[in-house]
């Protein structure tokens, strides 16, 4: 009696990827200084989300630390007393280096993002009140008396008179505010993986140039194109600036 052999097993079947785009002589393969093939398929896994990430840390941290400011400043314009202090404080928070502010803030708020959110806050106190503040302290009196003397009260001069001439000054001061807020929220990657410091940091560390490159390149123009929305949105917002410059 002749008993048949068992059939082996079928291998296990590996599916070629076939390396990254380009082969193995490619551009990724090859590490070379920029890939768009890489920013292609990592554009919605990689740069679009750190983008994003990116964008709401400033956002949240210039809003916030214009809160602050503001009622800073009011109160400083009010209370000239109050000024020395607060910009004394604003100055050494914006003094110490932000890896070490970040660094002291992790054990009483941990690897998070409010870490990351109380140290930008901090950064832009200090920009924001002495701007908002010479904003106000420079309209003229007589502008301020005639105001006063029309019956407005004290709020109504505040919004119709004060802030409107002072908002090339703090305007000013906001675009300072978020250009440095988007430069220094890469270095917060340091703490957390959040923004476009995470893929800078990691392209660092890998030695992958194009990761780094590119996401350098997208931190730059985000800067970039914040700060000329912020131009075109006060220029706007300040038609009589440009009728006075014309005259």
């Amino acid at each position: 009696m002749i008993i048949a052999a068992a059939a082996a097993p079928p291998p296990p079947v590996i599916p070629n990827y076939g390396g990254p785009p380009g082969g193995k002589h490619g551009c990724i393969a090859q590490n070379g200084t920029f890939c768009w093939e890489w920013v292609q398929g990592h554009w919605g896994d990689i740069l679009q989300p750190r983008l994003l990430e990116h964008l709401e840390m400033t956002v949240i941290a210039v809003a916030i630390g214009f809160a602050i400011a503001f009622t800073a400043a009011l109160l400083a314009q009010r209370k000239r007393w109050f000024e020395t202090p607060f910009g004394g404080f604003s100055a050494f928070l914006y003094t110490i280096p932000s890896l070490a502010l970040f660094q002291l803030l992790v054990p009483f708020t941990g690897l998070t993002m409010l870490t990351i959110e109380i140290g930008l806050v901090g950064y832009t106190l200090l920009i924001l009140f002495r701007n908002i503040l010479e904003g106000l302290r420079g309209v003229p009196a007589d502008v301020l008396e005639a105001a006063r003397g029309m019956g407005l009260t004290r709020r109504q001069v505040l919004f119709r008179v004060e802030l409107p001439l002072a908002f090339p000054a703090i305007s000013a001061g906001i675009r300072i505010a978020v250009v440095t807020t988007i430069s220094l929220a890469t270095v917060a990657a340091y703490i957390t993986p959040l923004g476009l410091g995470q893929p800078i940091f990691n392209g660092l560390q890998t030695d992958f140039t194009t990761e780094f490159v590119a996401t350098g390149a997208l931190a730059v123009a985000l800067a970039i194109g914040a700060d000329g929305l912020l131009v075109v949105a006060q220029r706007a917002l300040t038609p009589w600036v440009r009728a006075r410059r014309t005259t």
